[in-house]
């Protein structure tokens, strides 16, 4: 749902209501072991602002089509922060590593746009690099507990109270269509947002991988690196150059 996070003053509420560690502690190990790094869809730039931080010195590049977004990203220095997306930027083999987190990936509705974006990491990826990303794994059906019941409230830094809930309204094949309204006392209205998510099983990704010259490296269900099973909650995998599955 990254319509709503072109306004800045959403975009301040993200890091509030997206505030597990697990992914970033993740994806930081592999930042760190990488010289230059492309962070694709990289929103408010938790993760390369952490690498930073972390001691990384190389080059640490944000690629967001947000502004609100990047309003907060923008926040630190020392990252390349460029507004856009894999078909508008104009890098040519200058990374080790691409990173695509916060399921980023499932924006992607058709199997001609997944392909679409695997040969553009592939275009802006070195030769010996790694590309990383998650998507939900559709075994664990998320979308049934995206209910308002289930809702996630913040405090903003002006001490208003937002709360934040999801609507589904329907599931076919494999596309999860939905609302997402931002609501508070404080507000005149509430922001209602609707989009789409796809989600995407294990076989016919390494398909669409192997389709456009990836090959699988690692692959996990969890973020503690446990493999992936029908039910797990994600299917996290790390993609080198090559002809197959590995």
């Amino acid at each position: 749902m990254p319509d709503a996070f072109e306004d800045a003053d959403l975009a301040a509420y993200y890091d509030l209501i997206n505030d597990s560690r697990a992914d970033t502690d993740f994806y930081l190990g592999l930042v760190l072991s990488a010289d230059a790094v492309l962070d694709v869809g990289c929103g408010t730039g938790v993760l390369l602002k952490e690498a930073r931080a972390a001691g990384h010195r190389g080059r640490l590049v944000g690629l967001d089509p947000a502004e609100g977004m990047l309003a907060q990203a923008r926040r630190a220095d020392g990252v390349e922060w460029v507004r856009g997306d894999l078909g508008t930027a104009s890098f040519n083999a200058e990374f080790d590593l691409v990173v695509m987190t916060g399921h980023v990936f499932q924006i992607f509705l058709t199997d001609d746009e997944v392909r679409e974006q695997f040969a553009a990491v592939r275009a802006v990826l070195r030769p010996d690099g790694r590309f990383a990303f998650e998507t939900r794994n559709p075994g664990a059906r998320a979308w049934e507990r995206w209910t308002p019941e289930h809702g996630t409230e913040v405090v903003g830094e002006g001490g208003e109270r937002v709360r934040v809930e999801h609507r589904v309204e329907s599931v076919v094949d494999g596309l999860v269509t939905m609302t997402e309204t931002f609501s508070s006392p404080d507000w005149p209205e509430p922001r209602v947002d609707r989009g789409s998510l796809r989600f995407t099983d294990a076989d016919h990704l390494d398909a669409l991988l192997r389709e456009t010259g990836w090959a699988v490296a690692e692959r996990y269900g969890s973020w503690d690196r446990s493999p992936l099973t029908p039910t797990s909650r994600e299917i996290i995998t790390i993609a080198r150059p090559g002809p197959g599955t590995g």
